[in-house]
Order: C-alpha cells, then sequence, then structure tokens
C-alpha cells in the first residue's frame, strides 16, 4: 500500500520527531547531569571517610605509643588539673586521705549522669569516712561547671582537656577517655582500680568496699 503525505502532514511529522529527540536528549543531558552530582557527592563523602579513617587511626597509634596499664600498689600519678571553678587541685595535697578518681568520657550524658548522681547521692557517706572525689574528662571547665550546677553534684570535675593525665593513667583514647576509677590510698598508692562497671551501683560499691577494709 501506499500513503500520500502532503507537505503539512510532513511538517508537522518532522516537528513531532524534532520534540521527541529534543525531549530524548534533553532527559538523557538531566541524567547525565544527575549523575555526575551524585558521583560527586559519592565521592566528597568518601574523601571525608577516609580522611577521618586516617584520622582516627594516626591519633590512636600516637595514643598508643603511651599505653600505661597501671596495677594495684603503683605510685598514682600525680597531677595538677583545674577544677570547674578554675582552681588548681594537687594530688599531693591530699595525701593522708583516699582518693576516688573516676573518669567519665562526656558531661552531662545519660550514663554519666546516673554515675556523677550515684556518688552525688551517698556522699556525706564518703565525706565521713575522710574520702575525697574526683570526677576527671576532657571536658573544659566550663562545661563541668555547667554539668555541676545542673545535677547539684558536691564534689569536683577536674578539666583534663589537655590529656595528659589520662594517658598518665592509661585512661586515655582519642575522642574521649575510657570508663575507668582508681582509689588511691592515704599514702598515695593505688588501692583499687575499676575497669568493669555499673553505673547504678559504682558509688555504692566502692563506698562498701572501702569500709570493708578498715
Amino acid at each position: 500500500p501506499t500513503y500520500n503525505v502532503d507537505g503539512e502532514q510532513c511538517m508537522w511529522f518532522q516537528r513531532i520527531l524534532w520534540f521527541v529527540s529534543n525531549w530524548t536528549n534533553s532527559i538523557q543531558y538531566r541524567n547525565i547531569k544527575l549523575f555526575k552530582e551524585i558521583l560527586n557527592h559519592q565521592m566528597k563523602l568518601f574523601f571525608f571517610f577516609a580522611v577521618s579513617i586516617v584520622s582516627y587511626f594516626s591519633f590512636s597509634s600516637l595514643s598508643g605509643k603511651h599505653n600505661i596499664e597501671l596495677k594495684v600498689g603503683d605510685v598514682a600519678p600525680i597531677f595538677s588539673l583545674k577544677d570547674q571553678d578554675k582552681n588548681i587541685h594537687k594530688l599531693s595535697d591530699y595525701l593522708g586521705k583516699k582518693v576516688v578518681l573516676y573518669y567519665f568520657p562526656k558531661a552531662d550524658t545519660p550514663g554519666w549522669t546516673i554515675q556523677a548522681c550515684g556518688f552525688r547521692d551517698i556522699y556525706d557517706k564518703y565525706k565521713e569516712n575522710n574520702i575525697v572525689v574526683f570526677g576527671l574528662s576532657y571536658d573544659s571547665s566550663r562545661a563541668l561547671k555547667k554539668f555541676k550546677k545542673k545535677w547539684k553534684l558536691p564534689f569536683n570535675l577536674l578539666s583534663d582537656s589537655q590529656k595528659e593525665v589520662a594517658v598518665k593513667y592509661g585512661a586515655n583514647s582519642p575522642l574521649w577517655t575510657k570508663r575507668i576509677t582508681f582509689v588511691v590510698n592515704e599514702n598515695g598508692k593505688i588501692e583499687k582500680i575499676y575497669r568493669k562497671m555499673n553505673v547504678n551501683t559504682h558509688a555504692e560499691k566502692i563506698l562498701s568496699e572501702i569500709i570493708k577494709k578498715k
């Protein structure tokens, strides 16, 4: 069969072909452009992730050079740190008293708030038994002051923002301190180390074990 196509029909047919062709090219262009944007975004994420991983392990390797693990009977490393009010506390100033040094990762976070409040709730008993309590973290004095005020903590919090004391006690890690507690006796020696703990009962357990030894 043969079909007669006049000039007007041919013109419309060409227009339709032109429209379809341009529409197809436009979709392809948008898809290519979108693909490039997605690829660029993914590359940025990969780069950020790679840099983060390298930085983390580089810092970890540096920290690993100072991996110290104290033992019971060791002399507690001396320190001089500022508290939440920027008053300086030296460990040597507390000879003749038992001192509880508990490292916590971050101020005003759920688990460590429970731990701090555990010491707060029975702090009178600590004082009765001539025991000093210090909480230590990488937080600034300002952050620790807010934490202390918010939860009405009766003991001092020490800022180890330079991470130097954490290194001496083996409590250092790249982002925040390890969760670890030391009991230092009246002679400045480590009497007990808690590397695993239940934040709900930690303060009570320490106190009961100190009292039992009397």
